[in-house]
């Protein structure tokens, strides 16, 4: 795969087993939509270098692709015990203290995943209820924002795969 597969994550060393799911269908779809975006991207920079028009949805669709990229890293991060946090103090706490405090974060994390999925449900049914047309384009909103919980609940999923690796370790 990569000449660093074998580097361990900074931090903490739980001993937990790895996803039963392999991050690298996060890594898939990622790549995936990262070349959509590369393409509409470049497709509308070569339309305006030859022709002074722009292509009207290349904006939205551009906006609405990184955000899925930006879940799709995030569910990817969480999967492979590489999020973002601070290990100072739990490194130096005992192996099963700091399993509980593991276990804590990420239920933390799930708090806030689960209220965004819970939420932006609410908004994305708010939208397709009021028929929320988007700006540029013209099509219904929800199509957008219906990707916010549905790639919360998928962040949702990795988190509790790793809070279940780790209270089993």
């Amino acid at each position: 795969m990569t000449e660093h597969a074998d580097i361990q994550a900074p931090g903490l060393q739980l001993g937990e087993a790895p996803p039963r799911i392999p991050i690298t269908v996060e890594g898939a779809l990622g790549a995936a939509t990262m070349a959509v975006l590369a393409v509409i991207t470049m497709a509308n920079v070569a339309m305006r270098y030859l022709t002074d028009v722009s292509i009207a949805f290349t904006e939205e669709y551009s906006v609405a692709l990184m955000v899925i990229m930006t879940f799709l890293g995030s569910a990817a991060a969480f999967g492979a015990d590489r999020h973002i946090r601070v290990t100072y103090f739990t490194e130096k706490l005992p192996l099963r203290t700091a399993r509980m405090v593991e276990i804590f974060v990420l239920l933390c994390c799930l708090l806030v995943f689960g209220s965004l999925a819970w939420f932006g449900a609410y908004y994305t049914w708010d939208e397709y209820r009021f028929e929320v047309l988007s700006p540029g384009l013209g099509v219904p909103q929800w199509l957008y924002t219906g990707w916010m919980p549905l790639m919360s609940l998928v962040i949702c999923a990795r988190l509790l795969g790793r809070m279940v690796r780790v209270a089993r370790a």
